[in-house]
């Protein structure tokens, strides 16, 4: 009996025994390892780099560390009825009782040892105050030494010494597909790089420069931008700036959604130069009214493809004027350069001060000629030169019918009645009272309200000449001038189907 009670014991021991060890290689934490037995994770990384995709990386490394430092941080007090920061909001106050000062954070490049600075002109202006900080901590007050509204850019100055300067770069030389970073303080968090690739160049017509003459001409990235880079640097693997950030696509808070938009540092390096001269920019003007080529308006001039800008109206005693430029011209080239969009020409000359000659390749009557334009300033008083129609037409109103419908164009045109004359201010031409939706017509920017007042270059008096000039042009296009209510007028192709 004693000795079945110690086998018993016995074995419950050694039953306790494997339990407990159980219990302490199991993840119940009555024993842990210590720190040096703890291995977590796999001992080689799962890739192994080869030489490019190393040097590749490494390009993205150096580019940071070298230009970051050449990126300063800008606060601005300035007046809040026209705050211009975008990471601002101003809530609304009835009883107006919001103080008239507000802050704004925006980004700044240095361009010179001694501290000049530039950046957009939305980030200074109506500045009261303007702080610059620098990548090393250091802070300063800064002078507004220039703006320009025109191309959205300024120049400020600090008292500094030796400070990192960043490489200007050629914007004429990128490409789409380019590999870029965006260097600033976003949302006024200081130096912040993102990087993407150019996604398009030469982006117009974005409203973001509510002036006439207004030059719209933007690097288009998707390289994450926000409010506070305004003024960054956009720079390539060189590290070299090509651009300067300036504006986000955004949502409804204003932040980033995909893209953003930078000036061409060319551009950038004519008008700082111009403003750190002379505190202002003494620009040069052609003195034209401008347009796209598309696909209808080429056929209808007689050109071999959509190529150039077209000459849509002359300033009356302008530069081009005088240069014996005429309404209808198209612009192939500007001295040795290919201009295909406005804001292409508009880039150019905003290079160029007043007094600058340059010369024009012009596309007239089927042939190429070349015109040399010495640059005007600009004169707000000037107007673009509207002809009206006289009553030198060859064929009389009195032919029938009124009224016509070109069902194949989608456009229905009448003659012209007494109270339309009065109301147009003119002695010719036909009325467009109808366009049909989704018609050629429609979709080469005719609509209704419009008055034809030329066709192929002929002064149009009735719907019986112009369908007359119309058949003649079956299979081709026809060059249209219209003019609005106001007296604006434009030339227009219309593509006529054929028989």
């Amino acid at each position: 009996m004693i000795k079945l009670k110690s086998i018993i014991g016995a074995t419950a021991l050694v039953v306790l025994g494997i339990i407990m060890g159980a219990l302490l290689v199991s993840g119940f934490g009555v024993v842990r390892p210590s720190f040096a037995d703890i291995n977590i994770g796999t001992k080689t990384a799962p890739v192994t780099l080869d030489a490019n995709a190393s040097s590749f990386s490494k390009a993205f490394i150096e580019v940071a560390a070298k230009v970051t430092p050449e990126i300063v941080q800008i606060e601005v007090v300035s007046n809040r009825k026209d705050n211009p920061h975008g990471n601002f909001t101003i809530p609304f106050d009835p009883f107006n009782r919001l103080p008239k000062e507000q802050k704004g954070s925006g980004s700044g490049i240095i361009i010179s040892p001694d501290g000049y600075i530039v950046t957009n002109n939305h980030v200074v202006k109506n500045a009261i105050k303007v702080t610059v900080g620098l990548s090393d901590k250091r802070t300063f007050t800064a002078k507004v030494v220039g703006t320009d509204p025109l191309t959205d850019l300024a120049v400020i100055k600090i008292k500094a010494k030796k400070l990192p300067t960043a490489f200007l770069g050629n914007s004429d030389g990128i490409k789409v597909g380019q590999w870029v970073m965006a260097i600033g303080n976003p949302l006024s968090l200081s130096s912040t790089v993102t990087a993407g690739i150019i996604s398009a160049i030469g982006r117009g017509q974005l409203g973001l420069i509510k002036d006439r003459y207004g030059i719209e001409n933007y690097i288009q990235t998707d390289a994450a931008i926000n409010p506070g880079n305004s003024g960054g640097a956009l720079v390539d693997l060189s590290g070299a700036v090509i651009g300067i950030n300036s504006a986000i696509a955004a949502s409804g808070n204003g932040t980033y959604i995909g893209y953003g938009f930078a000036i061409p540092i060319n551009l950038v390096k004519a008008v700082a130069k111009e403003l750190i001269a002379n505190g202002k920019v003494t620009r040069g003007y052609i003195g034209i009214e401008i347009s796209e080529v598309d696909d209808a308006l080429a056929k209808s001039i007689g050109l071999d493809e959509p190529k150039g800008i077209l000459v849509q109206k002359l300033v009356k005693g302008g530069s081009a004027a005088k240069a014996g430029i005429k309404e209808g011209d198209v612009i192939l080239k500007i001295d040795s350069k290919v201009v295909n969009r406005p804001n292409e020409l508009q880039t150019y000359i905003a290079t160029k001060t007043a007094g600058t000659k340059v010369q024009l390749t012009l596309f007239r009557d089927g042939k190429t000629i070349t015109k040399n334009v010495k640059l005007k300033p600009r004169n707000d008083r000037t107007e673009i030169k509207t002809v009206r129609n006289s009553n030198n037409s060859d064929e009389s109103n009195d032919g029938n019918p009124t009224e016509i419908t070109f069902d194949k164009i989608g456009l229905t045109v009448q003659n012209l009645s007494k109270e339309d004359k009065d109301t147009f201010n003119v002695n010719a031409g036909i009325l467009i009272t109808n366009v049909k939706r989704y018609g050629i017509a429609g979709d080469q920017n005719l609509s209704r309200g419009l008055i034809i007042v030329e066709a192929d270059k002929k002064k149009i008096r009735n719907v019986k000449q112009f369908k007359r000039i119309l058949e003649s042009k079956k299979g081709s296009a026809l060059l249209l001038k219209v003019e609005d209510q106001k007296g604006n007028t434009r030339l227009l192709g219309l593509d006529v189907p054929g028989k």
